[in-house]
């Protein structure tokens, strides 16, 4: 039986409305409490696909060394998101303890020889080889005509003489072998970085290279020579490192420059030189080339041992901290990026949680060194060891959750006993489940605005409303909100990084590369990629769990437990998790809802995407309406700028707690007054342990068993 629900479809609905008007499964009165009064009284556990605890301790040694591989130099790897959110005297003890952590060969990485060392290296023989190359491949009238060309350019930009019309070409003829032209264009390249080659049907056309000459303006000819010879080089995993500079607002023309111009193909950051002091201010820029998202995902280890990357597992432990905060934290201190983590799941804030995690580029031993800092933030890591691959989201069997309830209450007008009233919730949503709502916590609890709006707009490809939205303070007095604020006014994205709190990770992100590339659509699109993907598609999930959570009440409502003619069932009686195919989802038919061929805990309904099907009735329609009403119906929920694809999956709309138990304990509470005087009385608190499947929320569950929006 389900209590009826009406919905309410404004889109700036109040927060506690919007889950008021969810319904529920079951028809007991419940009881009312207090959850959450401290961390300590919600812990979360995650289940690991083996079905194990992640925080029971290993038999394992606390950190297995793998074979000896060198400490990758993360030095460089350093983001927006680190270094520069330090004060110096922690900057220059990062930078100390990286180097430390390097071979010889790194160090000079930071020094000038850096460019000329990577440059031998990137070359796939020395300078003398490039030479020999053109000469093989050109005839010498050819390469006599080449060198002229070369000198003529030169000459006429070293007397600041403006090309008048269109640029000069300079063509070498016909090389029909495929090979011998791709070989041709990169030495000619090394050779003459201030030239570009063209190729037209095997003809290839040398071409003065008008970004080296924009560079130039920049920096001096020295570096732009070895800047561009380092691009072409494309060797992987090196760096190239711009003299030190003092000056913020010319530093600031580098970065654009470099990002405007080759941004897809490398990255920038800035980092304190040598001697770096408030009376030498000296900051050099280091340049490298951005990894290929699918080098470590789609080709197995196996196929490339070279490249092999280290990962390193571990349980985090954390205590009333943000998922994404805790993840910047660690990677200021790991010297890596955001995106470098990988976890199963997202985990509560006001909590103690325990979660398995994989960080990339790190050795167990650096990840041990650490443990003493973070703790002051409330983490602790433990079961540290090498493993081959990250963890993706979803590879997680469930979570387990110990949970105190206080001050526990009969409903208002309810005289029954109140510890039966607490046994019959629990028997009863042990036997019939509970609606299989996304919690409060995945859309911003309490927050001005909500996750779920922030989702729509990127879906709508509303770059700046999404930042802004983003950036929308609360009704709070502190220096976050603050800094929100004055940006709203201003859109002064450097000014509000002055007021911005250091280990507003996300925030800082955003706002630096808004300081970088502009509040513009195009520099909003750049900000959104300064913050991890799998942070980029959360805010895409939060829609579609939103409009789930409100189809779910509707179906409830329209049709109830029944199961009827064009439902969605899963024919797979094991399923624990979203992600399972088309072809395990049915169309209930006529004939079948007149046979109850099916019960209420198969249906399901799908969360939004560009692969899923609707419902063949009432509900289906309602999906097409909302659609519509959000503007999205002409959306197939792929947002290229952004490199989001969001296919959707479908979600039970029933679940069930597993392995529940729980217990009744009594505290003395003595803030009872009677006619001015305290009495005592035995406040009632509840222990309650159980799991859930992966995606699953325990606020649901209790807001079933409790019959209680919290």
């Amino acid at each position: 039986m389900t209590r009826p629900c009406y919905l309410r479809m404004e889109e700036d609905v109040d927060f506690r409305i919007r889950f008021s008007s969810l319904c529920f499964i079951t028809d007991h009165v419940g009881f009312r409490g207090t959850i959450k009064s401290s961390p300590s009284d919600f812990v979360v556990i995650e289940i690991d696909e083996q079905g194990q605890l992640v925080n029971k301790a290993t038999d394992d040694p606390v950190y297995k060394i793998s074979k000896v591989q060198p400490e990758p130099n993360n030095f460089a790897k350093k983001t927006k998101l680190d270094l520069q959110n330090l004060s110096f005297e922690e900057r220059s003890n990062q930078e100390v303890s990286t180097l430390a952590g390097c071979s010889d060969d790194d160090q000079n990485h930071q020094s000038r020889s850096e460019k000329e060392d990577t440059v031998k290296d990137g070359a796939s023989k020395g300078e003398e080889g490039k030479v020999d190359i053109i000469s093989s491949l050109l005839d010498e009238r050819t390469n006599e005509l080449l060198n002229q060309f070369a000198g003529d350019v030169k000459e006429k930009w070293s007397s600041k003489t403006e090309l008048i019309g269109p640029s000069p070409e300079f063509s070498l003829g016909r090389i029909l072998d495929k090979n011998q032209r791709a070989i041709l264009h990169s030495a000619i390249r090394q050779k003459f970085p201030f030239l570009v080659t063209v190729g037209k049907n095997s003809e290839i056309f040398v071409k003065p290279n008008l970004e080296y000459k924009e560079l130039c303006h920049l920096v001096s000819e020295e570096e732009a020579f070895d800047f561009f010879k380092y691009l072409d080089a494309k060797k992987e995993n090196s760096r190239f490192t711009f003299k030190p500079d003092t000056n913020k607002d010319h530093r600031k023309a580098v970065h654009h420059f470099v990002n405007k111009k080759f941004g897809n193909l490398v990255e920038t950051k800035s980092f304190p030189g040598l001697n770096y002091n408030a009376s030498n201010p000296n900051v050099v820029i280091t340049v490298r080339f951005r990894e290929k998202v699918h080098k470590h995902r789609k080709r197995s280890l196996v196929e490339c041992p070279e490249g092999k990357v280290i990962h390193t597992a571990f349980t985090l432990r954390k205590e009333n901290l943000e998922m994404f905060e805790a993840v910047g934290f660690l990677a200021i201190k790991l010297g890596v990026i955001p995106s470098d983590f990988s976890y199963a799941g997202l985990k509560d804030k006001k909590a103690i949680t325990y979660q398995a995690m994989v960080v990339r580029k790190v050795t167990p031993e650096r990840l041990k060194n650490i443990e003493k800092e973070i703790e002051k933030k409330r983490m602790n890591v433990f079961n540290i060891h090498s493993v081959e691959d990250s963890l993706r989201l979803g590879q997680l069997k469930g979570n387990h959750f110990d949970i105190v309830i206080r001050n526990l209450k009969n409903q208002i007008n309810d005289s029954a006993n109140l510890k039966e009233r607490i046994l019959e919730a629990i028997e009863n949503v042990k036997s019939k489940g509970f609606v299989n709502y996304y919690g409060p916590q995945r859309f911003g609890m309490g927050r001005k605005v909500h996750t779920d709006q922030i989702g729509l707009a990127l879906l709508k490809s509303e770059m700046v409303k999404a930042v802004k939205l983003f950036l929308t303070p609360e009704d709070l007095d502190n220096p976050v909100n603050r800094a929100k604020k004055y940006f709203l006014q201003t859109e002064d994205a450097k000014g509000t990084l002055s007021l911005m709190p250091e280990l507003k990770v996300r925030e800082r992100a955003l706002l630096e590369s808004l300081h970088r590339f502009g509040v513009t659509e195009e520099g909003c699109i750049q900000a959104w990629f300064s913050l991890p993907h799998s942070m980029r598609i959360f805010y895409v999930h939060a829609y579609s769990s939103k409009i789930w959570n409100e189809a779910v009440s509707y179906r409830l409502a329209t049709y109830g437990s029944r199961v009827v003619e064009g439902d969605l069932v899963c024919l797979d009686e094991d399923v624990d998790d979203e992600h399972f195919p088309n072809s395990k989802v049915h169309l209930v038919t006529e004939e079948e809802e007149s046979a109850n061929s099916y019960a209420i805990h198969q249906v399901v309904l799908p969360v939004l995407g560009y692969n899923i099907q609707y419902p063949k009735n009432k509900v289906g329609q309602w999906y097409q309406e909302i659609l519509s009403r959000d503007g999205l119906q002409t959306y197939r929920f792929k947002v290229p700028t952004l490199k989001l694809n969001v296919p959707g999956c479908y979600r039970q709309i029933l679940k069930h707690p597993h392995n529940l138990s729980y217990q009744l304990m009594e505290e003395q509470n003595t803030d009872v007054k009677t006619e001015g005087s305290h009495i005592h009385e035995a406040a009632l608190s509840l222990l309650i342990s159980f799991d859930l499947d992966a995606s699953c929320y325990a606020t649901i569950c209790l807001r079933e068993i409790m019959k209680h929006d919290f």
